[in-house]
């Protein structure tokens, strides 16, 4: 059974190991900005969003209410090897973002390559989960699949 009641996706939560130096680098570098910054004593609810964009980000310190001692330290490794999913933004100019990016200094996990759905590069943010930034071709995903079964294996 499935409902259709559900209209968005409004947060999604990124595991963080620092929430000020994550605030920094997501705001500093990639323009996000506050959208909350709340000291619940318990924790702190701090979100985070593009300009214009609905859906917040989440940085959520490992460790928090939800974590045990032992499983926080699991999930701080695991965010360290970027096995915990990470972002996918997409760019209105890979290539300015990529010099700005490679510029201040940020871990570049993959320079600018075209990919039959555009030309994307890939980064990590001071913690390890990683972040592919797009720039999309102009392409409908009929022509994307035609260029993708041409491209060499």
């Amino acid at each position: 059974m499935t409902t259709n009641h559900i209209t968005a996706i409004s947060l999604k939560s990124l595991p963080v190991l620092d929430q000020d130096e994550a605030l920094a680098f997501y705001t500093e570098l990639l323009g996000f900005e506050v959208r909350n910054d709340i000291d619940l004593g318990f924790m702190r609810w701090l979100t985070i969003g593009l300009p214009g964009a609905d859906v917040q980000l989440l940085l959520e310190l490992v460790g928090g209410p939800q974590h045990d001692a032992a499983t926080a330290a699991q999930v701080r490794e695991l965010v360290t090897k970027g096995a915990l999913g990470g972002l996918f933004l997409t760019s209105s100019d890979i290539h300015a973002t990529y010099a700005a990016l490679d510029a201040a200094g940020v871990e570049i996990t993959q320079e600018p390559v075209e990919q039959p759905y555009g030309t994307d590069i890939g980064i990590r943010d001071p913690f390890g989960n990683p972040v592919r930034i797009s720039q999309p071709a102009a392409l409908t995903s009929d022509q994307i699949q035609e260029k993708y079964d041409g491209a060499p294996a």
